[in-house]
């Protein structure tokens, strides 16, 4: 088996870095937040895909080990996967996480070696800036003296049928024998693994994924604001046409997209086309335009319901950007939260999947039923399994669902 260096211990990397220390690999893991490191040397997980028994049994049979520095475990490994952020600054593409990376691998790389990039980004990074970076450092020539690939992450946090080894993994590299060892260091982790042509390709089939998903969401959410000021139920529209059989899959509307991918990764695209070929993106530009209104029109019609009874107390459900997790990266309930606080409600939040938080006050799920009564409106952003909807219902004046997860009832009104 291989000695495997993970750059980046998120969602994303440090499942990988465990699974591969199950499949024999020997892995060393490399995160610059202290905290994490901290966590997981102390056998904690911080990610819903991986069991702190699992964290737990790779560390005390010596198949991992983590740091935030570069350790002598680097020295020649066989193996380099790169997981970092890639965000958005000012609207353009942030690689320097990845530069970074590459700089660190680049220092530890040896003949034979193979370095993988899986963060998302814009087609021609991997053959590009990171190659540059990684013969800069390393002294050698991408293709010729060592393996260079791109195989796009497709983690989905938290879902317990498509997860990381059961969903196919594309692969690709500079050339054909790195090809070869990219797709033969994934065989021993995943249980298929798709080859396509060059890293260019890899690359913007990423960036198709997301951007498919964002411009449905952002379809049905501009459907859902039609029906409800023509006064018909989205909800009945959306499961009377999944009664098609074909040519129609199920997109619901909510509170707007959040993780590290839709609200970014699109817009990766999009900066590219208008700085290579001089054009607009115009489907993904207008999806990611919707999508970011909906936080705004959220709280506008909390901002409606509230008043109207003369409160200002509001109670959030959920803050994280999606059910069953604790993940807030680039939530719909940050905007929503921030847009109440603007209009100078006083808001509460409720989240047992999320530990820091620190916009509002904070209460637990226990606490929540019985304080329910002291507000004036609960909005439910994130429909967690946790929340008790039935109790919710019954206790509260009045409910705004975003999720369509309450039951139907007078005090609550649906998004």
């Amino acid at each position: 088996m291989s000695r495997v260096v993970v750059v980046g211990l998120g969602y994303v990397g440090l499942p990988l870095a465990v699974r591969a220390a199950q499949a024999g690999h020997r892995v060393f893991g490399l995160d610059l937040d202290p905290a994490k490191i901290e966590a997981l040397q102390a056998g904690r997980t911080y990610v819903e895909d991986v069991t702190s028994g699992e964290l737990q049994d790779v560390l005390a049979r010596g198949r991992l080990d983590v740091s935030t520095e570069p350790a002598p475990n680097m020295l020649h490994f066989d193996v380099g996967v790169i997981v970092v952020p890639t965000p958005l600054r000012n609207g353009e593409p942030d690689l320097s996480c990845v530069e970074a990376a590459g700089r660190t691998l680049g220092r530890f790389l040896r003949r034979g070696g193979t370095v993988v990039l899986e963060s998302t980004t814009y087609p021609g990074t991997t053959e590009g800036l990171l190659s540059e970076v990684l013969e800069e450092e390393s002294g050698l020539s991408a293709g010729r003296d060592f393996h260079l690939g791109f195989s796009p992450e497709r983690i989905d946090p938290g879902n317990r049928v498509h997860t990381l080894v059961n969903t196919p993994k594309l692969v690709s590299a500079t050339t054909a024998a790195g090809l070869t060892a990219v797709e033969a260091f994934y065989d021993t982790v995943v249980e298929q693994t798709v080859p396509v042509s060059n890293p260019r390709t890899a690359e913007i089939t990423k960036l198709f994924e997301n951007i498919q998903a964002n411009t449905n969401i952002a379809l049905i959410n501009e459907m859902a604001e039609l029906c409800r000021l023509l006064d018909i139920d989205v909800w009945e529209v959306v499961e009377a046409s999944m009664t098609k059989g074909h040519s129609m899959a199920r997109w619901t509307p909510g509170p707007g997209v959040g993780g590290h991918c839709l609200p970014i990764d699109p817009m990766y695209l999009a900066w590219l086309a208008r700085e290579e070929l001089g054009r607009p993106f115009r489907f993904a530009e207008l999806a990611q335009q919707v999508n970011e209104e909906r936080p705004v029109l959220v709280a506008e019609r909390a901002v409606e319901l509230v008043r109207s009874s003369g409160g200002d107390r509001v109670l959030v459900l959920g803050t994280a950007y999606k059910p069953n997790v604790g993940d807030v990266r680039e939530s719909p309930a940050i905007g929503v939260v921030r847009e109440l606080q603007r209009r100078a409600l006083d808001v509460t939040v409720v989240d047992p999947h999320v530990d820091r938080w620190s916009l509002t006050p904070v209460l637990s799920l226990e606490e929540m039923i019985p304080s329910l009564p002291n507000f004036d409106l609960v909005v439910l952003v994130t429909d967690h399994d946790d929340f008790d909807y039935e109790k919710v219902v019954s206790e509260a004046r009045l409910v705004l669902d975003c999720r369509n997860a309450a039951p139907a009832s007078s005090n609550v009104v649906r998004l």
